[in-house]
């Protein structure tokens, strides 16, 4: 196994420089995780941009912008989330404290009006990320760019990153995913069988309302019945996810899109940050020995933290958010001179690891 890059290692010693330790109230994975997703009131963007797709489609990017020519944050958001979801709230703040710009990207059906086609997101479409990113960065060739995405959008992010490989932007400084499921099989599992499927049955509240809005919308696309009694991942993707978007069922589903396929292509420099303790995602898909190996992977696999959570402070009510201030302070360590950010320090790690 190769020695890691002295790139690497250098950014490495400066996050360890801002550990993760939880509160005494929320040392839990289960009690990070409902924290974390409590609503909250999330700052609403100054601009709302529709791209109309290649197929015919629309995707929304919600853009909070920063001063002409600062560095922009891509953001992808999980299951079901969006705008509203509290670790958007965290980066619009996190980015306007750096004079940096922001932009979420919104993935189909999950905003406010129905999209124009009879299929929805899922955790290996990547087609609608690549547009995205070919649009910001024709809309301004000379800006840096970062990326981050959460669960979903982490996986997302990570297998489009090993898609590319080094055909990535040069634009594209440095990526991120938080709580990335990285073997989808195992985390829907996970997620049917834990607490009595409560957890499958919390996503299903809103995918299957949904899918039946686009069948009386598309008749015959799916077996509205049969999606009326889902009520597991098993289920749902068999009969929605696999169909729609050209896959033989679940399974075959979950073998093509998890990410962690994709990872040791991946040649844009990227921090994976994971707890052990994550209600949805096993311990045992943490690819440890992928990140070892590859010198453009940094990993945060935590004991502690949940899902999308890492709550190091502040109360219950006011929690204190750790993964967004540090993916920051790995996005400042690759951030070019000229767009430097007041707590970037003076080590700069070349694209080129």
């Amino acid at each position: 196994m190769p020695s890691p890059s002295p790139q690497k290692l250098s950014v490495e010693a400066a996050l360890a420089e801002h550990p993760f330790v939880p509160p005494w109230w929320a040392r839990r994975g289960l009690v990070q995780t409902a924290l974390a997703s409590v609503p909250a009131t999330v700052e609403r963007a100054p601009s709302v941009r529709r791209l109309d797709t290649p197929d015919g489609d629309f995707v929304r990017l919600h853009e909070w912008p920063g001063p002409d020519g600062a560095p922009l944050v891509l953001l992808l958001h999980g299951l079901e989330g969006g705008a509203p979801s509290r670790y958007v709230g965290e980066f619009v703040r996190r980015a306007r404290d750096f004079g940096w710009s922001l932009c979420l990207l919104e993935f189909r059906s999950c905003g406010d009006e129905p999209n124009r086609t009879a299929r929805f997101y899922h955790s290996g479409e990547t087609t609608d990320l690549a547009f995205v990113v070919q649009h910001l960065v024709a809309r301004a060739p000379e800006r840096a760019m970062f990326a981050c995405g959460y669960s979903l959008g982490g996986n997302v992010l990570a297998k489009w990153l090993g898609e590319v490989g080094s055909r990535a932007p040069v634009q594209l400084h440095a990526a991120a995913a938080v709580s990335a499921p990285f073997d989808l099989g195992a985390a829907a599992r996970q997620c049917d069988a834990r607490w009595g499927g409560a957890i499958a049955r919390h996503f299903l509240r809103t995918l299957v309302p949904k899918t039946l809005a686009m069948a009386r919308r598309f008749p015959g696309t799916v077996d509205a019945a049969a999606v009326r009694r889902c009520r597991s991942f098993v289920a749902f993707d068999d009969l929605v996810t696999a169909p729609l978007h050209g896959f033989v069922d679940a399974q075959d589903y979950w073998a093509r899109a998890s990410c962690t396929q994709f990872l040791p292509a991946v040649r844009v420099p990227m921090l994976l940050i994971g707890a052990k303790d994550d209600p949805l995602v096993p311990e045992a898909v943490l690819p440890h020995a992928i990140v070892e190996a590859s010198p453009w992977l940094l990993a945060h696999f935590l004991e502690r933290g949940g899902h999308c959570g890492f709550l190091d402070g502040g109360s219950p009510r006011r929690p204190r958010r750790w993964a967004e201030a540090q993916v920051m302070r790995y996005f400042s360590l690759h951030a070019p001179d000229v767009a430097a950010a007041p707590a970037k320090r003076s080590m700069q790690v070349s694209r080129a690891l």
